[in-house]
């Protein structure tokens, strides 16, 4: 795979990103519909004899042009520029939206932008794709700026995976529901969360269970989405090191103990060997259970070593038909 290359705004893309075929989007997740992009992307670009490419944009215009509808994100920009990468894309423009980039016209975006800046040849987009001030331009409005242009316009139909349209916000709905094995078909891969491990209130190793506690203070309030609080099995990934373990996640407030904030909490099925991860990945792959309130940790303790027998079961059935899966504590 050849590197990225990533341009962080239009002053840095003048300087080398044409000739390109781009397609355009906000790419949250880069699910299976964006990767169809993508690939047609690759296609055009290959017969055209120009870079394959991507514009996205940082932060999510949302939350510039009506905040109080801003979404929470599936991915960081350079979790999206890492999937679009292992898609073959060459380059990316993550292009910084604000006041002024929100208050082009349609015409202005094309013409300044995709043929001035970037040097479009072709712009490859979804069925649902609006671009310009207010969103006033459609599939229809790109393909007549495409024709005064001379730049080609390929408007790929939106895809649905068993019934279910794929697109972010369906991702997202998914992943408030708690059904993380559909959003992961969307997503063709598991939906995943990382951070640092940081030190619990130690009742855990005391009365119930050790567990690695991922650092929450950073996404509880911020534009992360959140799987539904309860308890769910996951793949636990060491950041640092080439170290994969099946576990067991909490996600939630911990009311046997009369928590008040936002905890994520992985018992490793396998246990652990030293040293422990200093930053992990979790990826969500089935939701077992909502967290409740029991009568005493040793009731809580219970509960989790019958939620660790379910988990073994599934992680035997998981192995056997996907014998490719890292197991415990193996390398990817």
């Amino acid at each position: 795979m050849s590197r990225l290359h990533i341009f962080r705004g239009l002053e840095e893309a003048r300087q080398g990103f044409a000739p390109s075929a781009v397609t355009i989007g906000n790419f949250d997740g880069v699910h299976v519909g964006h990767r169809e992009l993508m690939r047609r992307t690759r296609r055009i670009a290959g017969e055209l004899g120009v870079k394959p490419s991507a514009l996205t944009f940082h932060p999510h215009p949302t939350t510039i042009v009506a905040p109080e509808r801003a979404p929470r994100l599936l991915t960081t920009p350079d979790e999206r520029c890492a999937l679009m990468a292992a898609e073959r894309i060459e380059q990316v423009l993550i292009m910084p939206f604000d006041r002024q980039v929100s208050s082009l016209s349609p015409g202005e975006f094309f013409e300044r932008v995709l043929v001035g800046d970037l040097g479009a040849r072709a712009v490859i987009v979804g069925g649902n794709f609006r671009f310009g001030r207010g969103q006033a331009g459609h599939t229809g409005d790109l393909e007549a700026l495409g024709l005064r242009f001379g730049v080609q316009i390929e408007i790929v139909p939106l895809l649905e995976c068993r019934g279910v349209q794929a697109s972010s916000s369906e991702i997202r709905r998914l992943l408030a529901r708690g059904l993380v094995s559909k959003a992961n078909r969307l997503l063709e891969r598991p939906y995943s969360l990382a951070g640092s491990v940081v030190a619990g209130a130690g009742r855990g190793s005391r009365e119930t269970v050790p567990t690695l506690n991922l650092e929450t203070s950073s996404l509880e309030d911020s534009t992360s989405a959140l799987p539904e609080v309860g308890v769910y099995f996951t793949r636990t990934e060491d950041l640092d090191g080439a170290r994969r373990w099946e576990s067991i996640t909490n996600v939630g407030y911990r009311p046997t103990f009369e928590g008040h904030h936002l905890t994520i909490e992985t018992f490793l099925i396998d246990g652990l060997d030293e040293p422990a991860p200093a930053r992990i990945r979790l990826e969500f792959l089935r939701r077992v259970r909502p967290e409740r309130r029991f009568a005493s940790p040793a009731d809580l303790r219970t509960q989790i070593l019958a939620d660790v027998e379910q988990a073994r079961v599934f992680f035997r059935r998981l192995r056997r038909f996907a014998p490719e899966s890292a197991g415990p504590g193996r390398a990817r």
